[in-house]
């Protein structure tokens, strides 16, 4: 037993030498969601405060991604999240996949599936209220369609 335990430390201890990449790419103002659609503030402050660390270049890291291996869930979760959706990079998205976006990003306000719970779980601020829901749900119903309302 007290050997397992030495070698899990060893494991343990050895892991952090494996950082992540906290590097944010650079925003380029031409490319960014707020700047070129002319979001209201509140929408920003919505978004940033809400969606950004996940669906952005603009990641914040807290603490706990000092430590291995939740940095590398962490690390991960942000690329997934990025490749879904970058706000940072949205000038980059064709029409199509912009109206793509557009709907995922209704169907969220309107559904309440995002910020993710897990999440949520240590961001308790980013928690989107009633009001919030409705002032997304305002904001990105001007760029569906009707029919994709539902």
């Amino acid at each position: 037993m007290k050997k397992v335990l030495i070698i899990i430390v060893i494991v343990f201890v050895f892991m952090q030498f494996f950082r992540i990449d906290k590097n944010n790419p650079i925003v380029k103002p031409e490319e960014n969601y707020v700047t070129i659609t002319h979001a209201p503030k509140e929408v920003e402050s919505i978004l940033k405060s809400s969606c950004y660390d996940c669906h952005s270049n603009e990641s914040k890291y807290p603490w706990y991604t000092n430590i291995a291996p939740i940095s590398w869930y962490v690390k991960d979760h942000i690329n997934e999240g990025r490749s879904y959706l970058n706000f940072s990079e949205f000038g980059r998205y064709n029409n199509y996949q912009k109206k793509h976006i557009y709907e995922s990003l209704y169907a969220a306000a309107n559904e309440g599936w995002m910020p993710l719970d897990s999440y949520l779980w240590i961001h308790k601020d980013a928690k989107l209220s009633t009001k919030d829901k409705k002032i997304l749900k305002e904001w990105f119903s001007k760029f569906v369609s009707e029919d994709k309302k539902g």
